[in-house]
């Protein structure tokens, strides 16, 4: 959570990036980046990304400052 809103996440072995819908379809193609879907239906703007996409310490920093840019950009959650 950044400023109360989600970045990242993890669900199973797979992380959840918030990448914003302009990235969105950017990162589809990337290697083990696949759709975020709960139920049924692709929730634009997140992507899971399994392990192999993250296993390299660099890897995995990039993924989370692409999240972090993007939510940085949003107003801050009050909760």
């Amino acid at each position: 959570m950044l400023d109360g809103n989600m970045a990242v996440g993890d669900v199973g072995d797979a992380l959840v990036a918030r990448v914003g819908p302009a990235r969105h379809a950017d990162e589809r193609p990337l290697p083990s980046v696949r759709p975020m879907d709960f139920v049924g239906k692709p929730m634009k703007g997140y992507v899971y990304v399994d392990p192999p996409g993250v296993e390299v310490d660099a890897a995995l920093e990039n993924r989370i400052g692409v999240c972090a840019d993007f939510v940085t950009s949003l107003p801050p959650q009050q909760f």
